[in-house]
């Protein structure tokens, strides 16, 4: 794991951005082709707005996944996160991608689960935007994560702590609101992918990254075993490094 600390949100969202942006002309350089997995939430907003910036990017070959989306909300609630990546980031892009393979968690979340798990067994994942929650959670593997399941994609019961978070964040206007149950890319999955640029702003989270950082690997904060993936870029603001030795 390599740390990278900046001033503020934004510019550490850029250096994300950048970084991200080199590994996947890179890939398209060698392959052709590049499989990403774009994450959501407050705290990739400047990396996503930065990654849209950066020219040569060829994106019409490009297939993006998302890592997690809320059971039981429509397309058209606006935390729903294929909502948020459609706005933000997809319908933005100056070519369509080979594919975007959006999770809905409208229907039956286990057959939607098995159909793109089976998509992304067939690739290789060549870069994951991804972040780290207030609880240590990756994707919505809340602790104690399922550190050992080979499948690509689960469905998981949200925490306290992760919907608390949901809910400052100003996606649900009341605890209440925000449902406690997702679908999530698994843990397994994520630490296939080849390069992980991991995007982590603002002191609300300082204590999930020095746990995640300094602490032991455990499924108690599932981000710590993000230390055993050899190409993860851990980005920081400085609030988010502050507890940090």
């Amino acid at each position: 794991m390599n740390i990278h600390i900046d001033s503020t949100p934004e510019t550490s969202g850029a250096s994300a951005a950048a970084l991200g942006a080199e590994k996947l002309k890179q890939v398209l350089s060698e392959k052709g082709e590049a499989n990403i997995i774009v994450a959501t939430g407050a705290s990739q907003f400047a990396v996503l707005e930065n990654l849209l910036k950066i020219p040569h990017i060829a994106w019409e070959r490009v297939r993006i996944f998302h890592l997690d989306e809320y059971i039981g909300i429509p397309i058209s609630h606006g935390a729903s996160f294929r909502k948020y990546l459609w706005e933000r980031f997809v319908s933005q892009l100056p070519y369509p991608p080979i594919a975007f393979n959006a999770l809905n968690g409208e229907g039956d979340a286990a057959a939607e689960c098995t159909r793109v798990g089976q998509l992304i067994s067939d690739i290789e994942i060549d870069v994951a935007f991804i972040g780290i929650g207030e609880n240590g959670h990756i994707a919505f593997n809340d602790p104690p994560a399922d550190f050992e399941t080979q499948e690509p994609y689960h469905v998981v019961d949200l925490d306290d702590a992760c919907r608390k978070q949901q809910q400052g964040e100003g996606w649900f206007p009341t605890f209440d609101d925000v449902p406690k149950q997702a679908i999530s890319m698994t843990v397994a999955q994520i630490m296939k992918s080849k390069n992980i640029i991991c995007t982590v702003p603002d002191e609300r989270k300082s204590e999930a990254v020095k746990n995640s950082v300094e602490g032991e690997v455990s499924n108690l904060v599932p981000a710590s075993i993000l230390q055993q993936h050899a190409r993860t870029e851990l980005f920081l603001d400085k609030a988010a490094a502050s507890k940090l030795s």
